[in-house]
């Protein structure tokens, strides 16, 4: 597989103009890093430590989340593409597909490997918290034609779908096996399918450490 990723580039580099061979080989190292340290920080909070164990940041979450950020960070260079094909072929082991989305914030978690499906045109905040069995995506017809936008501090458990041109506020907790296809305000917790709305200040406490992140 690695043969063939790096063919892939070669024949990219072949094909391209000289005056754009800069530009596709840059990495963008500070964005990346400002990332993936907000990532470790707020992984390190919610397990309730300061340095995350070399255990967990051989995980396939982790790793999920390090091969996302590089190939956020650099989109149109070959280093993106890149680790874009490593994401991939990873999620073909951890059944995560983020549909070539760039939108999340800083500070992500992943509960649990599984299968994650990421509609590639959502868009997602900060601090967001996403496990296993989880579908953000699109509505084919009707009013709600589209995909979701989400604000920050948004917990999304297990066996849920939100799905279709809808918004979901800030610090928002979405339950176990919730069926979301309408607006959400903030500080509030969606239970259920069909799903109701209960506002709660700081709904998603306990659930996303409390760590700001700019």
């Amino acid at each position: 597989m690695r043969v063939k990723v790096f063919f892939v580039v070669g024949r990219e580099v072949g094909n391209m103009r000289l005056e754009n061979l800069f530009k596709v080989l840059t990495i963008n190292y500070k964005k990346y890093s400002a990332l993936i340290s907000a990532d470790y920080k707020f992984n390190a909070a919610f397990r309730n430590v300061d340095t995350l164990p070399n255990s967990f940041l051989q995980s396939y979450e982790w790793k999920t989340i390090k091969y996302y950020r590089k190939f956020q960070c650099n989109p149109s260079s070959l280093y993106g593409k890149l680790y874009q094909s490593k994401l991939r072929r990873l999620g073909l082991k951890t059944g995560i597909d983020f549909e070539g989305n760039r939108s999340i914030g800083p500070g992500l978690i992943i509960g649990h490997w599984g299968k994650v499906v990421i509609n590639g045109e959502a868009r997602l905040g900060k601090e967001m918290f996403i496990t296993h069995n989880v579908t953000i995506g699109r509505d084919m017809r009707g009013k709600r034609k589209g995909v979701p936008s989400f604000g920050d501090r948004v917990c999304i458990r297990t066996n849920s779908c939100v799905c279709g041109n809808i918004t979901i506020g800030n610090d928002v907790l979405i339950a176990p096996n919730t069926f979301v296809n309408f607006d959400v305000p903030d500080h509030s917790v969606v239970i259920g399918n069909p799903a109701s709305i209960h506002h709660k200040e700081n709904a998603t406490e306990g659930h996303i450490p409390s760590l700001s992140i700019v």
